[in-house]
């Protein structure tokens, strides 16, 4: 048995672009653009998704949204998410990277929110 929820939605952006790319989103979703120094690539929106982060991170790849998953138990998730159709695609770190029906792509990750709530709001998964 294991907990999951959908944790961010995340635009990646180029890298020659992500800065212009931040400070729109901030602008049109009336958030406040916050660069997260842990990881550098991204630039989080604060308030802008109630119950989501949003952010928005610079990639070397084609510009696209993913949704982030986290979860108590990334093995168990990613199993669980391959075997209603998805793909994994690549590992970084403890992250998997799938592509889901329809091409678009997701990660799965270890719980980066406060434990608290995502006990209250995690699905519990047999």
């Amino acid at each position: 048995m294991h907990r999951s929820r959908g944790h961010a939605l995340v635009i990646d952006a180029r890298e020659s672009t992500a800065a212009e790319a931040a400070d729109f989103r901030a602008a049109a979703l009336g958030a406040t653009a916050r660069p997260f120094p842990p990881a550098p690539q991204f630039t989080t929106h604060h308030r802008a998704l109630p119950g989501l982060v949003a952010a928005v991170q610079a990639v070397d790849d084609t510009p696209r949204t993913h949704l982030d998953v986290e979860t108590d138990d990334v093995v168990a998730e990613t199993a669980r998410l391959t075997a209603l159709g998805a793909e994994e695609v690549s590992r970084w770190q403890e992250r998997r990277v799938l592509r889901a029906p329809g091409g678009h792509l997701l990660r799965v990750l270890p719980v980066e929110s406060d434990a608290g709530a995502f006990r209250a709001q995690g699905r519990v998964w047999p």
